[in-house]
């Protein structure tokens, strides 16, 4: 009997082990995957900026989940949208959050990112990670995942310093809403989402 329980322990702790492994993976992957396309000398040229950009773009969006976080981010004011209104704001955010990603991520500077920490609660998970600079300037960047239907992690927010994204969206999109309407938070992402375009 103990040696069942002991067996049982150990296959709960590696199976623990694993699915943080994942979610973990799962973020180191995509980090990865972004800092090559963004070291790359070839797409790092002025001629190359569209490649490049629909390269992080590709990337990013296999990982966030721009659906969950456009609804989280829209808060209250999701259910009282249309369903091609809904498909309208999640368009825009989309465009908002790649574009905005993709021009920080480009002035990487041989930034070290160490992963610290992993949590996991049911389908909710969490990688701790921090970004060290060549000054030795350290930041925190977190990133919350959920697991979908499919089995796989996406991220449906990212912590700056113990800010979230999606918490400092819904702030300045609640504002708007409350102070001009919906239809000034579209203009207002639409007018945003052209400026950024390539």
């Amino acid at each position: 009997m103990l040696k069942r329980v002991v067996l049982f322990t150990a296959v709960c702790l590696l199976a623990a082990a694993t699915a943080f492994a994942t979610v973990t993976d799962t973020v180191k992957k995509t980090v990865d995957d972004v800092i090559h396309i963004v070291s790359d000398k070839e797409l790092k040229k002025k001629s190359n900026e569209q490649r490049r950009r629909a390269a992080i773009k590709r990337s990013i969006a296999t990982i966030f989940d721009s659906q969950e976080m456009a609804k989280r981010s829209l808060g209250k004011h999701w259910n009282q949208r249309t369903p091609a209104e809904r498909k309208q704001f999640v368009d825009l955010f989309a465009t908002l959050l790649e574009n905005s990603y993709a021009g920080k991520i480009e002035s990487y500077n041989n930034e070290k990112i160490v992963y610290t920490k992993e949590t996991l609660d049911g389908e909710y998970a969490e990688v701790k990670s921090k970004v060290i600079t060549p000054k030795q300037d350290e930041y925190t960047l977190d990133y919350r995942l959920m697991k979908k239907d499919n089995g796989t992690w996406m991220v449906y927010d990212v912590v700056i310093e113990g800010v979230s994204l999606v918490s400092n969206y819904r702030t300045q999109f609640n504002k708007i809403i409350s102070t001009n309407g919906y239809p000034e938070l579209v203009k207002k992402l639409q007018a945003k989402s052209n400026e950024l375009k390539m």
